[in-house]
């Protein structure tokens, strides 16, 4: 088979997306575009034409035509075969199929074309695997871009916080019948409330926001050298003001990105001789209608020394747990001590712990059905109403010593419908229209925001809504295993250290 062009157009000729696989000038793929609605003969119920030099394989789709344009030696059952893998890809990324919605979504659609076909010969991919390949999801990307959204609500905090303080400072001079403070250059005591506010609040976004991605020290003085990206803050800001907007931005620059997003996983900047590691993934499964499937949660200590002289260590470990977890220590750590005094130390007190590397010192499993094990409850109600369905969503969280940042609540949409109408809503939300989703994004849960509800209404039926599915991040662990103390071998004198803790997610879902 050899597939010279695939392309959308209108049934009188008229391209809209065309993507070629082999070296053809525009002028002859337009030509050739505008030649085949004549070659069709209504008469016929064939989904082929051919001329001398090509053959058309058309597929009608309402007011459109999906064409391929292949020589006319191929294998027509491979060109039929292939054809109806375009049709379905077309609507998985344009809602309805007219004209403006196919060239919105243009360049989604070459992006996938490219996927089935390479060099004029079909590719062995099914749709699932176009839609992960042109997707290109990354883990990483998305754990750097919560850690960015913390800091910049961080970021904001403080400024709210800074400028409430300016404010007071402010009436109490005013109350006090002395001149109002210049707060250092925002303006004269002269100016209103109102404006001073707003010129402080500003002043303080601006000041803030290095913070969230500082720039390297510069030597002061003059310099003539030529600045590659002085623009970059201005980017950044056009950016965030699209994310803000709803929009999905692909950064060009994912060498950056990426390597930016491992380091939410490296040790701290300040980490000690001897630094921690202490992971927990969770994967839990909960019926709509309640109850508990499965849940399952694994963690790890891991230990890392960078100073040989304190190889020869000993960790003391506090198990507060009270849910049931099942320990395990490495083959080298001396078990019996560890049960009778919770310290993992090498079974050989001689030998040393590795140097600069990481090494899973303590492991720990719990599986349980319990529905009170469960960290973050989810209810949906989803009911039917005379223009679609109105649902009801709600969380609670039931371990109050955890703090649970950057959750997103993913509930599924129905295809075709439109944006949901948002009623009542604790937090913010974003509309994915291309993955048919609805995000339901919640900066912190804790102690102090509990429980929370949104509402929404949209077309469907009760059951387009599920799988439910929730993702968090905490710097506090599940399980309340913690190393407080460190120790030498000889002498038993106090070792300075450091630790990380993650609480992660893994499989979150309420089917």
């Amino acid at each position: 088979m050899v597939l010279l062009a695939a392309a959308v157009c209108t049934k009188a000729g008229k391209a809209i997306v065309s993507r070629q696989f082999v070296e053809m000038t525009r002028t002859r793929i337009e030509g050739l575009l505008a030649a085949f609605p004549k070659l069709m003969n209504t008469g016929k119920q064939h989904t082929f034409v051919e001329t001398e030099s090509v053959r058309y394989v058309y597929q009608p789709m309402e007011k459109l035509y999906m064409v391929l344009i292949t020589t006319k030696n191929s294998n027509i059952l491979e060109d039929l075969e292939t054809l109806r893998l375009f049709s379905r890809v077309i609507p998985e990324y344009c809602r309805a199929l007219e004209e403006n919605e196919i060239s919105e979504h243009c360049f989604d659609l070459i992006f996938a074309f490219d996927e089935i076909v390479a060099l004029g010969y079909r590719e062995n991919v099914n749709l699932a695997q176009i839609r992960t390949f042109t997707e290109m999801d990354s883990h990483e990307e998305k754990v750097f871009r919560a850690v960015r959204e913390t800091q910049e609500r961080e970021a904001k905090a403080e400024m709210r916080r800074k400028a409430k303080e300016l404010q007071q400072a402010r009436r109490d001079a005013e109350r006090q019948g002395k001149k109002a403070p210049g707060f250092g250059g925002f303006g004269s005591s002269a100016v209103s409330g109102g404006s001073t506010a707003a010129m402080i609040t500003e002043t303080i976004i601006e000041t803030d926001k290095p913070k969230v991605a500082p720039a390297p020290a510069r030597p002061s003085g003059p310099s003539k050298a030529l600045k590659l990206g002085a623009k970059g803050k201005e980017v950044d800001n056009f950016v965030d003001k699209l994310k803000s907007e709803g929009e999905t931005i692909m950064s060009s620059n994912m060498g950056k990105r990426t390597s930016e997003a491992t380091k939410v996983h490296a040790p701290p900047i300040n980490m000690e001789s001897v630094h921690m590691k202490i992971e927990e993934k969770i994967t839990l499964t909960c019926g709509r209608d309640g109850g508990l499937q499965n849940m399952e949660l694994h963690g790890m200590i891991m230990l890392r020394i960078s100073d040989d002289k304190f190889g020869r260590i000993r960790l003391h470990v506090e198990n507060e747990d009270k849910k049931g977890v099942q320990l395990q220590t490495h083959p080298n750590v001396d078990k019996k001590l560890f049960t009778a005094e919770s310290l993992i130390g090498l079974k050989n007190p001689e030998k040393s712990f590795p140097v600069n590397s990481d090494v899973g010192v303590l492991k720990w499993r719990l599986q349980t059905t319990e529905e009170s094990c469960i960290p973050l409850t989810i209810n949906c109600w989803p009911s039917e109403s005379g223009n679609g369905c109105d649902v009801n969503i709600e969380y609670e969280l039931q371990e109050d010593n955890l703090e649970l940042n950057d959750v997103v609540i993913t509930i599924p949409l129905p295809s075709g419908v439109g944006a949901p109408v948002i009623g009542e809503i604790d937090g913010e939300y974003r509309h994915d229209s291309r993955r048919n989703t609805l995000e339901w994004c919640l900066p912190v849960i804790d102690a102090k925001n509990k429980s929370g509800s949104l509402e929404f209404s949209i077309a469907g039926q009760p059951n387009d809504f599920f799988p439910v599915q929730v993702s968090f991040i905490s710097k506090k662990n599940y399980c309340n295993i913690q190393v407080t103390k460190v120790t030498q071998v000889e002498g038993n004198s106090p070792v300075r250290f450091s630790t990380e803790t993650t609480f992660l997610v893994d499989k979150y879902e309420i089917l």
